[in-house]
């Protein structure tokens, strides 16, 4: 898996294609939506196994898990009266776009982990299989889970995240900020 920090910052980053101001909240979700599918990593102190349904890279990484988290946050955002992203009377719109948003950050995590080079890949389609799939290309250093991300590999990880994520991230958010303000 990529590191936490990656998650978030690849959520945060595409969230500047944004053409409306957007609350706090709806930033903070973002980032926990992009980093929440390692919350099964507790797993292990239950005796979870890696390769269980709720084991690590299984229900919460999932489509179905975004899918369920995507519509609680909407749910949780949009139940405020004032909390508008558009131009007001544009509800289903708005509910569309929000949970939208919220699907592919917390989407985007399993992807990420998908395109590293270790584990034991990804359930994608889990609750209904728990069949493990990894993309072809793999270029990302997997992260050490615990104190083992402190090491030598942890920062080969590091330097290998910042050539796959952090690089192509910043270029995301600077394109998105060059294309909503115009050149300066």
């Amino acid at each position: 898996m990529p590191t936490i920090f990656s998650h978030a910052l690849v959520a945060g980053a595409t969230t500047q294609w944004w053409r409306r101001k957007v609350p706090t909240e709806f930033w903070m979700w973002t980032a926990v939506c992009g980093v929440l599918p390692d919350i099964d990593v507790i797993g292990f102190s239950f005796g979870i196994r890696y390769d269980d349904m709720f084991g690590h890279r299984g229900f919460t990484h999932s489509l179905f898990f975004a899918a369920a988290v995507s519509g609680a946050v909407t749910w949780h955002l949009l139940r405020q009266r004032e909390y508008t992203l558009h131009r007001p009377g544009s509800d289903s719109r708005q509910r569309a776009a929000v949970f939208l948003w919220f699907l592919a950050v917390t989407m985007s995590h399993g992807l990420l982990d998908a395109l590293t080079n270790g584990g034991r890949g990804i359930a994608f389609w889990a609750p209904f299989s728990n069949h493990r799939y990894f993309f072809p290309w793999r270029p990302i250093e997997v992260s050490p889970i615990g104190v083992g991300f402190f090491s030598a590999r942890g920062l080969r990880v590091l330097a290998s995240e910042a050539r796959w994520i952090w690089v192509p991230s910043a270029i995301i958010a600077a394109s998105a900020r060059f294309f909503r303000n115009g050149p300066t």
